[in-house]
């Protein structure tokens, strides 16, 4: 067991990322003292972005702050892009060490019609693979085909192996929150922590 670990430490940590293309600032807390109230802050310039990443912290029941100008007047995959790389990578450093957690987490996530499942394995192997059913171009200000590379980029950037998927579902609002509703669950299940402090793999070690 790491000399260091520690099952009551409030996992937190800040991140910037500033490219020609983009200036973020994202803080990140996976956990809370009692009597600590949750706080949630985020301004990317894309609403529907903002709404998504709220749901995410709020039901994930973490606190969030990310906040991001970037080149809207261009399009808006920069933005979403490394928005998500920022809270990947604000989401490993805060994890720290990958031991005394459950590892693994799945959520399922039903708004009004539409239903989402998430899995989730904080592996130390970045894969994302999904199946959202989006139809539409847009929600919003948000392009629909970057919902999926949000997701792609979270998991490259956090080291995890993700599944995101829509088992159904008919308006795309809906298919979308549910999505990231379910990656908030799964993460809250998946960063539960024990007093063991085992890592929890055959291999004795997960490498972040």
């Amino acid at each position: 067991m790491s000399a260091t670990y520690d099952p009551t430490a409030v996992r937190t940590a800040t991140v910037e990322r500033k490219t020609s293309e983009t200036s973020i600032q994202c803080t990140i807390t996976l956990d809370h003292q009692p009597g600590v109230k949750q706080q949630i802050e985020v301004s990317t310039g894309i609403g529907f972005l903002d709404h998504m990443l709220t749901a995410l912290a709020k039901h994930g029941q973490m606190s969030l702050s990310l906040k991001c100008k970037g080149d809207l007047w261009i399009d808006d995959h920069h933005t979403a892009e490394d928005c998500a790389l920022a809270l990947g990578e604000a989401f490993k450093l805060a994890l720290g060490e990958r031991r005394g957690i459950r590892r693994y987490g799945t959520g399922f996530a039903p708004l009004d019609e539409a239903l989402a499942r998430a899995v989730l394995d904080i592996s130390s192997r970045p894969y994302f693979c999904g199946d959202l059913q989006l139809v539409r171009e847009k929600i919003g200000d948000l392009s629909t085909e970057m919902i999926p590379h949000v997701f792609e980029s979270f998991a490259q950037a956090a080291g995890v192996t993700l599944h995101v998927d829509v088992i159904r579902g008919k308006n795309d609002h809906h298919k979308a929150e549910a999505s990231f509703k379910a990656l908030a669950l799964a993460i809250r299940e998946a960063i539960q922590r024990d007093a063991s402090g085992e890592v929890p793999s055959t291999k004795g070690v997960l490498a972040i």
